[in-house]
Formats: C-alpha cells, structure tokens, sequence
C-alpha cells in the first residue's frame, strides 16, 4: 500500500478529506444559506443553531431519562409566584451534586445550546426564596483573549491585556428559566452579576490562585464581566439600569465568527485528521489552550484541505456587552489603579427588590398569562420523545406510593 511521507496511508487521508469536504457542504452550507443579512431576526438565529441543539439534546437523552423525574419539582408553575414576593438568593454549584445535574437540565431547555466554559469557572443556580424554585442560571469563566470591541474600549496594548485579562470573566450562560422569563426575570438574573455576592464568590475562588505556567501570584480582583447575546441583538442587556446605574453597556458586535455550526461528528473527523498529519492542534487537552482551541483546531483543518476559512463564518454577529462591577474598572485594567473602588455595589437581596420593581410588577400587570405555565411544559422544551417519555412515565410511577 502507498504511503504518505508520514507513513499515512493516502487513501486513507482522501477518504477522511472527502468525507469532511462533503460534511461541510451538507451542515455548513447549510445553516448559512437564506441568511445573508447583517442582523439576522432572532427566528432567523434559532433556525440556524437548530441543527446543534438537537445534537444537543440527543447526546443529553439519556442524562434527560436519568434526572427529568427528580429534577422537574424544582421548576414552578405559573400560579406557584407571587411576583410581588419574588427574592432572588445565589447558589455556587458544585460539580456532581444534584445542583449541577439541575443546572445541566435547565440549561437544555434553552433555543441556542450553551458552552461549558473555560479555564476559571463559577456556575450559579438563582432561586426564588418564597417557593424554593429556580429562577434562573449564571455562569462566569474565562474570557476570549482576543475580543475586538472590548479590547478598543478599555484601551489596552496586547501585553495589558495578557497581564489584567484576569481581571475580566464572562458570563457564558445568563438568563431566566420559565415562567419567570416571562416576567422578564432574565433582566433580574443579569442584573445579579453585578453583586457583593458573585464579587466575592470570585475573590473567595481566585484571589489567591497563580498562574500554573507563570507561577506568578496574578491576585485577580473581580472589576468586568463580559456577555453576549445569544440571539443577535439583545433586547435584555439594552438599557439594563436600576436606580440610575448602568449594570451592561453595549459596546459592539463580534465579527460572526465561530464554529457552533460545525457539527460534533464533523469536527471528529477534522481532529482525526489533524492527528494523522500529526498537526499540533488535534490536541486539545493540555492546558493552555484556552477558549479559542477549538475554533484554531477547525481553522487548521480547513487550512490543511485547502478550504476557505471563511466557512467559519457563521454570520450571527452577537451584540456584546460589559459590566463594570468596579467603579474604577477601566483605571484597573489598564495598569492606572491597584485598589478596585466597589462603592455603591448592591447585594443580590438589594438588586432582586429593585428588579421586581421596575421590571416584574409591571410585566406581570401587562401579562398575566404566566400564570398558565405549568412545570410539565419543560418536557416541550427539552423535545422529549415519545419513546423518552415512556421512560420517564415510568421512572416517576416507581416514585411514588401509590394507595390501595
């Protein structure tokens, strides 16, 4: 058999390369087309994570089977809210408890499949303290080190950024579940990344952690959280005050480049290929290869089989957004202050009071259908089959004691 100079069989590399040539053309291509708009309508962007989220959902199937049954009473009804009495309360999640699985589950129900993160993580389950019920999700992480918009805005040169970027988290997942987004409680969950609370869950984290290839103390304060939205333009994040602060500023657009389209099957292939022509990138698991891995590693793929990057185009331009949790950020970020001014920072029982004020009264006065939702209705949301639904059925009557 012929082999390559790299004792790779080439048959075997043209199969591969073909294989994803025509994966592209049938997923990519795909999602594009009929979308060449700037600012796709947001039916627009859901149609085009579509295929994405239910890979999602597929690969979750049998985490939903496992865990819908026990997990589903934490989710309220419509008529379980007193919208008056509504008190949000923070919970940091810890991996393999049931607040995670909660977390996973909810996070599933959302139109546009949400990231893991990377690097530094914090997940955060938002309960309402009258009902014991989930209001919403937050999760913080490590930012992209390379973000245009945010990066013109503080004014920094490459090496400020490479030494303050620890200075920055971004809110990878942040929004309301039902019914309370319905009550726009996805402007309150929001508003609670600006709190004592998430600040100091930061500070207790990773204020004295060091840098595992530098070694070097990096004493990370809390003064910026990042977000985008997820639909294109954001009509949660706009405008976002209380009491006359500013909790996120708008400050741009990405360039619409990423790579959600790219399938999970696909992108084995890709990495399959990058490791036979032993390309660096095939790796992703050592540390250091930060949020932009994956996106470099499809990039690198693309590069090798003589294909356009530009496939990575995916044309959702994500309006981004900043909270300044400092009231010095800009100074700290860019070298001028060394102590973070956090005066005037509220609590989340503060914020949560303020939010169902100006938002969630009146929202529920215009709106009173919310009180139609019921819990089951996640099940519609997570697409639960036919065949799922018999199992959870049958999970649940196991559960519960029924009287003869």
């Amino acid at each position: 058999m012929k082999k390559s100079q790299k004792g790779v069989s080439s048959r075997l590399l043209s199969r591969l390369a073909k294989s994803i040539k025509d994966g592209l053309h049938a997923h990519i291509v795909d999602v594009k087309r009929g979308a060449p708009q700037v600012h796709p309508d947001k039916d627009t962007v859901r149609n085009r994570h579509g295929a994405h989220r239910r890979e999602c959902l597929e690969f979750s199937s049998g985490f939903i089977c496992k865990n819908y049954s026990s997990l589903i009473k934490h989710f309220a009804s419509g008529r379980e809210i007193e919208v008056e009495r509504i008190a949000p309360k923070l919970q940091l999640v810890s991996s393999g408890t049931e607040e995670a699985r909660l977390f996973r589950l909810a996070s599933l129900t959302w139109s546009v499949p949400v990231s893991e993160g990377y690097g530094r993580r914090m997940r955060f389950l938002v309960w309402d303290s009258q009902n014991d019920k989930l209001i919403g999700l937050i999760a913080v992480g490590d930012p992209v080190f390379n973000l245009r918009v945010r990066d013109q805005l503080i004014g920094w040169s490459a090496n400020d950024r490479k030494l303050r970027l620890v200075h920055v988290m971004d809110a990878y997942v942040l929004g309301a579940v039902p019914p309370y987004n319905l009550l726009l409680g996805g402007k309150l969950v929001a508003s609670l990344v600006r709190t004592k609370e998430l600040k100091q869950a930061f500070f207790d984290r990773y204020s004295k952690t060091s840098g595992i290839i530098s070694g070097l103390d990096k004493r990370s304060r809390l003064v910026m959280v990042t977000t985008s939205s997820a639909l294109g333009r954001s009509s949660v994040y706009n405008r976002l005050k209380l009491n006359g602060t500013l909790y996120f500023q708008s400050i741009g657009f990405t360039a619409g480049f990423g790579h959600f389209h790219v399938p999970s099957p696909l992108f084995d292939k890709m990495r399959t290929f990058l490791t036979l022509i032993k390309h660096p990138y095939s790796n992703g698991n050592r540390f250091g290869n930060g949020p932009n891995w994956k996106f470099r590693a499809i990039r690198a793929a693309l590069e090798s089989l003589g294909i356009s990057r530009t496939f990575l185009q995916h044309g959702i331009h994500r309006e981004v957004f900043v909270s300044q949790l400092a009231r010095n950020a800009f100074q700290i970020l860019r070298g001028e202050h060394q102590r973070p001014n956090y005066e005037g920072l509220l609590s989340v029982e503060d914020v949560g009071a303020l939010a169902v004020e100006r938002w969630m009264s009146p929202r529920a006065l215009r709106r009173p259908g919310f009180v139609n939702w019921r819990r089951e209705q996640v099940a519609d949301l997570l697409e639960i089959s036919n065949g799922l639904s018999i199992q959870i059925a049958d999970s649940l009557s196991k559960e519960q004691d029924v009287p003869w």
